[in-house]
């Protein structure tokens, strides 16, 4: 991509960044678009109501930009739980790294850059050339100025992994501080028994209060077993659906005089007949779902939920195996109440484990399949090839502005596209894979998703000229170093060729290097060479495209697009509008989404991974990722403070994954380092960098000795602590009579619908 390509893509996206900031300080202020943009602060009834014309509310304002600022931790966590910290410090932890990234960067390895003349850059024509000349592939070959590299990388990775530790050691205190500061809560004293054996002379309920009563005296309480209710449960959420739109419709009827009719201008369907036939409808749904209420009690399957006196009594059942045959009686901890997922409670452990490995398996083909929607946007990176394909597009590509959208805009825009569709079905494939909880669902899916990213927005961009290729050389992993060196800062091709076994090693370097006659290649940078039986074949990379360019244009495209339109909600904003034309009003019914977790941790640590990757590569790309974190740290603190709401937390786990990620980030950085030295004749660096991969690695491992356990389990000294302190809480007597009542299936619960309006649900337990 020239320079000119690239201030296109930065300035349309900077363009509609501006523009879509702009309309969300117009538009949060109008009362009309409150359930939108502050339906939090609605359900927490916070937002004062306004009425009238004002003509300040159509005037921009950045009052939310100080709010945001003002938002202490305290207020975070209690407004978001410990999840919400977590994410926010995603955005700080990844500021502290990119603003010591961009200084060294910036300041030190970008001038070593320009100052090379290993690229031949003719500046009398520069919007038109590309921007190598700040990369390190300008550095001269064999240079002593490539020492400032080496140098950086070890710092660098000071830096990195001194963050990481901090970062580590303060969630895990934190979870201990809001485990000693959180009430009584039903899953610290419950936990889930699966593998239930079936015995012919007892049913599952005298099986489970038998074995349990017999091997847990003390502190066994009783249990709940669990029914299959798959199928009451979309019968109840059929007729809470209809009972809420018959109950919308009939509050239009009595506070409206206006059309009989409904629709669009009130031509499509009349009311009254409309309104009969969900009624109607409505009692279907109720009578079928009584019979299948009545006929579930039977439909038990082979698991229960066990209540313990003591948190520490839960957890001794929790982590010793209970039975001889470890596919009986397995425990797992519970979740929260209304954090179940009910419906693959009636799987086996066979299935489960089946059910896993096709999980993987499809995760696996997704993330192959999709190798093609990333050629296609390579392609377009490439003028030449698009004329080559499609000729009839020579005229239009001959334009200058359209040819630079085309390679610096649409690239990363279909890209992000293709994304979108990503997260709903690896949500979906982790619903199925036999987790108990949704926050272990999304959490799941959170994990899937960023592999899926990491390998089709990176390695399948670098090796996208080269896999098809050269993928023998994965066949020697001595080799990978130097696909990276070559593949991350440039696309590439491969060319493989075949000598006969008659033509010596030496001659054949001779002939590979260029510097004979006999079978030279010319364009080539460096020439690997292998023996394959009596044979020897030749592999070896020419220089297509810098990578660091579209990756630029891929981080504001993504990053700084998707983070402005995160707030003005464009896709929300237009159902919400043709609802208000078509169906007269919005539904009453008050929606406070929560926070797709599965899909922004995914998206922020690929762009962690692009400015860690690059940071001794291309250090220009660091500004535009440094911009992106500022921006997404005030956005989403304002939309967790107006829009968001915690509906399932996990105390704080995704900092394991952020963990694990940014060690991954290191190494790969770490790895093409030692390729680059390589491939840039420095092969005393490049030996002097090998230590590095190995000890991030044993940096990892001490992490995961030291501050893993308590993200997996609360240690004894928590719990007994806790129950202690306890001990003499005279509510505590009241919280245990309600904890066997606190897991049942909301499906068995009775529902409040049109002809049952006094059996509202309520809390199962009350939360201080």
């Amino acid at each position: 991509m020239i320079l000119s390509a690239l201030l296109t893509s930065v300035g349309i996206n900077l363009g509609l960044c501006l523009l879509f900031i702009t309309l969300y300080s117009v538009l949060r202020r109008q009362p009309i678009n409150e359930r939108l943009y502050a339906p939090r602060l609605l359900a927490e009834r916070k937002l004062k109501q306004t009425s009238g014309f004002n003509f300040e509310r159509l005037l921009p304002s950045v009052g939310w930009v100080k709010r945001a600022w003002q938002l202490s931790e305290q207020d975070l966590l209690d407004n978001s739980g410990l999840d919400g910290v977590v994410f926010i410090r995603i955005f700080t932890f990844s500021l502290k790294i990119f603003s010591i990234a961009s200084v060294i960067g910036i300041a030190v390895l970008l001038p070593v850059n320009f100052l090379g003349n290993q690229l031949e850059i003719d500046f009398s024509d520069l919007p038109n050339k590309s921007l190598d000349s700040f990369s390190i592939s300008n550095v001269n070959n064999g240079s002593n100025r490539l020492w400032v590299h080496f140098c950086a990388s070890y710092l660098f990775t000071v830096a990195v992994c001194y963050l990481l530790y901090y970062e580590y050691k303060y969630f895990s205190l934190k979870r201990v501080d809001c485990f000693y500061a959180s009430q009584p809560q039903p899953h610290h004293f419950t936990i889930l028994v699966r593998g239930v054996p079936v015995l012919a002379e007892q049913s599952l309920d005298e099986s489970v209060d038998n074995f349990f009563r017999e091997f847990h005296p003390s502190t066994y309480i009783s249990h709940t077993i669990v029914r299959r209710s798959s199928k009451l449960q979309q019968l109840t959420n059929d007729a809470e659906k209809l009972y809420r739109t018959v109950a919308q419709m009939k509050s239009q009827e009595h506070t409206s005089q206006g059309s009989r009719y409904c629709g669009c201008l009130g031509l499509f369907r009349n009311k009254e007949q409309q309104l009969s036939k969900l009624e109607k409808r409505l009692e279907v749904v109720e009578d079928n779902r009584r019979i299948e209420q009545s006929s579930s009690v039977g439909k038990e399957v082979p698991a229960a939920f066990v209540y313990f006196k003591s948190r520490y009594g839960a957890a001794i059942a929790l982590h010793i195996q209970q039975g001889i045959d470890p596919t009986q009686w397995v425990t797992e901890q519970a979740p929260e109440p209304h954090d179940v997922y009910w419906p693959f409670f009636s799987s086996s452990y066979i299935k489960r484990w089946i059910c896993k490995l096709w999980v993987f398996f499809a995760s696996a083909m997704l993330t192959v399949l999709f190798f093609l929607p990333v050629l296609v946007v390579q392609s377009l990176t490439h003028l030449e090839q698009l004329e080559t394909y499609f000729p009839f597009l020579k005229s239009i590509l001959a334009l200058a502005f359209v040819s630079q959208v085309i390679t610096g805009y649409l690239p990363s825009l279909i890209l992000q596209l293709f994304l979108s569709f990503i997260p709903p079905i690896m949500k979906m494939l982790s619903s199925i894979q036999g987790y108990i909880s949704m926050s272990e669902i999304l959490k799941s899916a959170c994990s899937k998703m960023l592999w899926f990213t990491i390998w089709n927005v990176f390695f399948a961009n670098v090796l996208s000229g080269s896999a098809l290729y050269g993928f023998k050389l994965f066949l020697e992993p001595k080799l990978v170093p130097m696909l990276l060196a070559q593949g991350v800062p440039a696309q590439v091709k491969w060319a493989v060729n075949r000598v006969w076994s008659r033509t010596t090693p030496q001659e054949f370097w001779v002939c590979v290097s260029g510097r004979g006659s006999r079978g030279s290649f010319p364009g080539l940078l460096k020439g690997l060479w292998w023996c394959v039986g009596s044979e020897i074949w030749y592999g070896g990379m020419v220089v297509e495209e810098s990578l660091a360019t579209f990756f630029i244009s891929y981080v504001v495209t993504t990053g700084w697009t998707n983070l402005s339109s995160e707030l003005v909600q464009l896709f929300a904003l237009v159902c919400s509008f043709l609802k208000r034309i078509f169906l007269g009003e919005e539904s009453d019914d008050l929606v406070v989404p929560s926070i797709p977790y599965e899909k922004e941790v995914p998206r922020i640590l690929s762009f962690v991974l692009l400015g860690i990757t690059y940071f001794l590569l291309a250090p220009l790309i660091l500004p535009f990722i440094l911009v992106y974190f500022c921006m997404g740290y005030l956005i989403f603190r304002n939309q967790l403070l107006t829009v968001y709401a915690p509906k399932y937390g996990s105390g704080g786990k995704y900092w394991t994954i952020v963990h694990n990620s940014t060690i991954f980030s290191l190494v790969i950085m770490q790895i093409i380092a030692i390729g680059i030295f390589g491939l840039k004749d420095l092969p005393l660096a490049s030996t002097l960098s090998t230590p590095l991969p190995v000890l991030t690695l044993l940096f990892n491992e001490y992490c995961r000795q030291r501050f893993l356990p308590i993200f997996t389990a609360y240690p004894t000294e928590c719990l007994v602590t806790k129950d202690r302190k306890e001990q003499d809480n005279p509510r505590m007597a009241e919280f245990l009579d309600k904890l066997v009542d606190a897991y049942q299936d909301p499906a068995t619960k009775p529902k409040y619908t049109g002809r049952d309006d006094d059996t509202q649900t309520s809390p199962l337990l009350c939360s201080s």
